[in-house]
């Protein structure tokens, strides 16, 4: 299952496109216009149909803004078919097209093969829950405030964090962001874990979770 972003400001387009893809099992959330709050929530999408001809904002200018906010594939949804417009699509960062007018047929396996291809890790941002990682970035995010944290507390966030509901011990912590080569102890990952609980509780979340006498685990919040 994926949960799939689809803009268009032809609201049958959108119960095609809906009504199509929730028989193959994923989440369809349907707009027929892009707003400013928009790019705050990209990063829970695993793929996103664009249309490019829309009043305000047109397709290409809001996939040039979001590409550096999120990995997944951006599949324009067009009437265009002059080369230069698909040529000039991928340069903004698109993945793929789909012409209109197309069939089911067509919709569902371009989607879904765009789907099975995405495996690769996300180098640009992904989001657990209200938190965001910026990874190029090493910056992370809670509705849009910024936390400083040191690179120590970040590498030990985005572990916990890639691995959300799985329970790390204070040693497989260590193991992972500084190796056995380093010269620090494993008990500093307690005074590690505090700080960044104390930044995360500052901007209202408490993902880490300490499971007694085992280690801790991050929870989607």
């Amino acid at each position: 299952m994926a949960h799939i972003l689809a803009i268009d400001d032809d609201e049958a387009m959108l119960i095609l496109i809906r009504n199509t893809l929730t028989k193959d099992g994923h989440v369809v959330t349907g707009i027929s216009r892009i707003t400013e709050t928009l790019g705050n929530e990209l990063s829970s999408y695993d793929l996103i149909l664009l249309d490019v001809m829309m009043p305000g904002t047109d397709g290409y200018t809001f996939c040039r803004e979001i590409r550096s906010f999120t990995d997944c594939p951006i599949l324009f949804l067009t009437a265009k078919s002059m080369e230069e417009d698909v040529d000039f699509g991928f340069s903004v960062g698109a993945d793929d097209y789909i012409k209109k007018p197309f069939s089911i047929l067509e919709l569902r396996a371009r989607v879904n093969a765009h789907l099975r291809r995405e495996q690769r890790e996300k180098i640009q941002c992904f989001a657990v829950g209200s938190v965001r990682f910026f990874l190029a970035q090493k910056e992370i995010r809670v509705r849009e405030q910024k936390l400083i944290f040191t690179k120590s507390e970040y590498e030990i966030s985005l572990l916990l964090a890639r691995n959300h509901g799985q329970i790390y011990s204070k040693e497989q912590i260590f193991e992972n962001v500084f190796g056995y080569d380093k010269e620090s102890d494993v008990s500093a990952i307690t005074e590690h874990i505090k700080n960044i609980r104390k930044k995360l509780a500052a901007a209202g979340i408490s993902p880490i979770e300490t499971i007694w006498g085992i280690g801790y685990r991050w929870n989607n919040v």
